[in-house]
């Protein structure tokens, strides 16, 4: 198939092996790094082939709160690159104000924020409702007032938590990340699917439909179609974006263009245009059609 705009990565990772330009964070190394580099470079080596124009590069943990890498990749090339971004998402005395840091970075083309769920990071509230603080409040209400969106790398098991928030806060952009992890420890779970498509009912929820090489899956990935048919189905095109999550995808016997052929060549239930809408138009319109 051909798509008019190229196709748009939602979600990819970067680094360089010079810290002395872009030291990492403190309590992190060298070894921390999956690999010596993943650099926008060798990215554009694996994407254009497939006709990949425009990307989302995602924070490393490994800078913290220093942006200054992907700032710069997309400095250079404004018109194909944008980025998530990371702000504590509680109190510290070094950034009284979520907002204010979110509203800043944006300016430099960062326009998501991710926020780990309890699973993947437990927040200063360990109860359920892990979001019950200050931090978070400010977040929600800078992503409404900025169209900024919270991005979450989470389990099915917070997806509660965060549709209590989406309630409160019904116009922030929300981004799920990697369809909730619901394929990530091997066979779909099938509630984890039925979790997620309940957060459908939130207009300004949007999903990312990739790391399709999870769970020790191996290429073309075909057992993830009949989830992928309802996530779609529930949501709508226009609120499903696709992502490689590069580059993990890239690992082993997976090729970056695996992850697309899965929606471009095997994704029978969706029509030409339904495609092109979660290969490119979704997270064109979130990222750049501001």
């Amino acid at each position: 198939m051909g798509l008019d705009n190229g196709i748009f990565d939602a979600h990819v990772h970067i680094w360089t092996s010079d810290t002395e330009r872009y030291p990492l964070a403190p309590g992190f190394t060298a070894r921390d790094t999956w690999t010596p580099s993943f650099t926008a470079d060798e990215l554009l080596s694996h994407t254009s082939p497939s006709g990949v124009d425009k990307i989302n590069l995602v924070q490393m943990t490994w800078y913290g709160l220093d942006h200054s890498y992907i700032l710069d990749v997309i400095a250079g090339a404004p018109e194909r690159f944008c980025g998530t971004g990371m702000v504590p998402a509680v109190n510290d005395v070094t950034l009284a104000d979520q907002g204010e840091a979110m509203a800043a970075l944006s300016r430099g083309g960062i326009y998501a924020f991710r926020v780990r769920g309890k699973s993947a990071r437990p927040g200063i509230n360990d109860g359920p409702q892990w979001m019950d603080h200050p931090g978070y409040s400010r977040m929600f209400e800078a992503g409404a007032q900025h169209n900024l969106a919270i991005s979450f790398l989470l389990n099915v098991e917070d997806l509660q938590e965060v549709e209590r928030m989406c309630a409160r806060y019904p116009g922030t952009p929300v981004i799920i990340d990697h369809l909730a992890r619901s394929h990530a420890a091997g066979p779909v779970d099938d509630r984890g699917i039925q979790a997620l498509c309940r957060m459908a009912r939130h207009r300004n929820v949007m999903v990312k439909v990739g790391a399709f090489y999870a769970g020790g899956r191996t290429p073309p990935y075909t057992d993830l179609l009949p989830a992928l048919e309802r996530v779609i189905d529930a949501f709508g095109p226009e609120r499903c974006m696709w992502e490689s999550d590069s580059p993990l995808q890239l690992d082993g016997p997976h090729r970056y263009d695996d992850s697309v052929a899965l929606i471009r060549d095997h994704a029978d239930f969706l029509s030409a245009s339904d495609k092109e809408q979660v290969l490119s138009k979704t997270a064109q319109s979130f990222f750049f059609d501001r």
